[in-house]
């Protein structure tokens, strides 16, 4: 009888090490990638509905600003506009406006500068109907620039407000 629960013992533990020791394997399929969305014109697009790259691409994310300046220009509120009517279209995300100048003024200056333009931009939605609360506003002043040539066209590019998803996006 000590033979026989010996033995069970032993293949007990045989097949405990086994278990333990034998890998799982791999899984071998890669995650779903998003269908191709067809635009009005018949085009495909894998642009993700809801996604920065969709703010970006197909809604615009960037207002420009002239020198010295934070009021938003005509051009600019058609950006904004798509931009409330993008928002209020997904509700769960939540964008941070950033604030950018050009290269001239001291760096104090430009922060407060980038902060006013920040605000307009809020602002601006909030008037469109976007909550306030899923809007930041944060000022970069002359950090960050797109553009480093000393140049009316570079600055140009440099004073600018920008919208990016900051929570709540689709892939």
């Amino acid at each position: 009888m000590t033979k026989i629960s010996g033995l069970l013992v032993a293949t007990a533990l045989a097949m405990t090490l086994a278990a333990c020791s034998t890998p799982k394997p791999a899984p071998s399929e890669a995650p779903p990638v998003a269908p191709p969305v067809t635009t009005g014109g018949g085009t495909t697009s894998s642009i993700v509905p809801g996604s920065a790259e969709d703010l970006r691409v197909n809604v615009g994310d960037t207002v420009h600003f002239g020198y010295n300046e934070y009021s938003i220009n005509e051009d600019d509120r058609a950006t904004l506009q798509r931009q409330a009517t993008w928002l209020n279209k997904y509700p769960a995300i939540r964008v941070t406006v950033e604030g950018d100048c050009d290269e001239r003024g001291t760096r104090e200056y430009n922060l407060a500068l980038g902060a006013r333009r920040a605000n307009a931009v809020k602002e601006y939605l909030v008037s469109l109907g976007v909550s306030a609360g899923r809007i930041e506003t944060i000022s970069y002043g002359k950090e960050h620039p797109v553009c480093t040539e000393s140049t009316e066209d570079c600055w140009a590019q440099n004073r600018r407000g920008v919208t990016s998803i900051s929570g709540g996006a689709n892939s």
